[in-house]
């Protein structure tokens, strides 16, 4: 009985702050004004991850230390035996901070294998022949094919095979600090006493709090999406009815954005995306949409869904125009951009928000870029999009993941942080192919970002590579080798 009573008693006390603290929030995300608690939130999460991972540096170095007069004693007892280098430079390196780096050392990615020019042989060892006109020239010889053209091919081979650059694209960015979510395998079981409190205190203000909070908020704006869409359908079309689309549909993204305390640094406003234009990002995770849409008012395009998520698609298309087509239309290019044309052939319709790569990406990279968004004669904005690891893990792995659990563990991490980049609109080229403006695209958000730039395709992690990908490499080590 007097456990009921406690947690009576601790559910009345409770309750009125954290309603109050709820309607508070959802008030501040639809004025879109904010009184500076998640800047300080961040903050005092920044403060609690340096503090412990000076704790972790601090207990490592100690364990360091006892290795060390550990092999002192050992070499001592064995004729002076020197300490194993490796072991000392180990813990001196790759173990700093925390950290321990995913890459193996002996993978190097500056080489590339491009067709070169066959070697020519030494100036002595020119051939001199006579034309039928009896004049005297020189004909150079070229090297044979030697067993060692092949050992550049091999090597790229096995660092495929140990680690190749699409397969790490797909895995959760590594963090060079403990951010005291998860308990791993890296020596962080238990470090000291106090950061052990400090987890206990993480978990409880998680999930005892800040998820029930989460979870109402979002609540709360798809119960404002679902109604006021429907009340917006029932208007005529016109001006007024598009700028009340425009405030209802920023309002419930950034209840949204709340859920997951979203603090976003929204940079060069200037270039923010015009009617009738295509805006194009890069992709790692769904919540790009509801951080975009905090700002802008987009039309959206995607394949058409059922269950909860289609449920949403039918909502926001009763108030403004978005692209959603059918399975059977996936395949079919043409259909697609001709539903592009026609929208931003009309002034009067929001941006279109794209993104090229058609899959999410660990946001460490930026992808191959589709190129039937860059086929569609209008003007491109471009925007990067770089999340911050530390607070949580924006990467949604789909074929690991569904959607329940990935905005489960959106919810329950510290926080998404952000920054949004808009960059100034780009025009395609006299002369220029679709690829080639998407790979100018596709650089110049890699740049801005902090991105590493690719060249392969998304959809690698779900399908083998093509035919004639292998048909191409083949064909430019056959270059490598010719001897003319």
């Amino acid at each position: 009985m007097w456990i009921l009573s406690t947690l009576s008693f601790l559910v009345s006390v409770l309750i009125t702050p954290f309603l109050t603290t709820l309607l508070c929030i959802i008030f501040l995300a639809a004025i879109g004004k904010s009184i500076g608690v998640r800047r300080l939130y961040v903050r005092i999460l920044l403060m609690i991850f340096e503090y412990g991972r000076q704790n972790i540096e601090s207990a490592q170095n100690g364990r360091k230390l006892e290795e060390e007069s550990d092999d002192e004693g050992y070499s001592e007892s064995t004729n002076n035996t020197p300490v194993d280098e490796v072991d000392s430079n180990k813990h001196n390196g790759t173990h700093k901070n925390g950290y321990i780096p995913n890459s193996n050392p002996l993978i190097s990615r500056d080489l590339i294998l491009v067709p070169e020019p066959p070697t020519p042989a030494k100036k002595s060892e020119k051939l001199v022949e006579k034309s039928p006109d009896n004049e005297i020239s020189e004909k150079e010889e070229f090297k044979d094919f030697d067993l060692s053209s092949v050992v550049d091919y091999i090597k790229v081979g096995v660092e495929a095979i140990i680690e190749d650059e699409v397969t790490s694209r797909f895995e959760a960015e590594e963090l060079k600090n403990w951010n005291l979510l998860i308990r791993t395998n890296r020596h962080y079981e238990f470090i000291s006493l106090k950061l052990t409190i400090l987890w206990i205190c993480g978990f409880f203000l998680r999930y005892f709090f800040l998820f029930p909070l989460r979870v109402l908020i979002c609540c709360f704006g798809i119960l404002w999406m679902l109604i006021s869409t429907y009340l917006l359908g029932k208007l005529p079309e016109g001006a007024v009815k598009r700028w009340v689309n425009k405030r209802v549909y920023i309002i419930a993204f950034r209840i949204f954005a709340r859920s997951f305390i979203g603090y976003i640094n929204i940079h060069n406003k200037q270039y923010r995306p015009a009617n009738a234009s295509v805006c194009v990002a890069n992709h790692t995770t769904p919540m790009d949409v509801v951080i975009l849409s905090t700002d802008n008012c987009f039309s959206l395009i995607g394949q058409s869904h059922g269950g909860f998520l289609g449920l949403l698609q039918r909502a926001l298309a009763r108030a403004s125009p978005h692209i959603w087509f059918e399975r059977s239309e996936v395949r079919d290019r043409h259909a697609v951009a001709n539903k592009l044309k026609e929208h931003v052939s009309n002034p009067n319709n929001p941006p279109i928000l794209i993104f090229p790569e058609g899959t999410c990406i660990n946001n460490t990279s930026v992808m191959q870029f589709k190129k039937g968004s860059f086929e569609v004669e209008s003007v491109i904005y471009p925007v990067a999009i770089k999340y911050d690891p530390r607070f949580g893990d924006a990467f949604w792995n789909s074929s690991r993941y569904s959607m329940l659990q990935y905005l489960y563990m959106m919810m329950t991490s510290w926080a998404i942080v952000c920054d949004v980049w808009y960059l100034p609109p780009m025009h395609r080229k006299e002369g220029e192919t679709a690829i080639d403006f998407a790979n100018r695209v596709k650089s110049v958000i890699a740049k801005q970002g902090g991105l590493v730039d690719l060249v392969w395709d998304g959809q690698l992690k779900r399908m083998k590579p093509k035919k004639e990908w292998r048909e191409r490499q083949q064909e430019e080590f056959s270059k490598r080798l010719k001897s003319e």
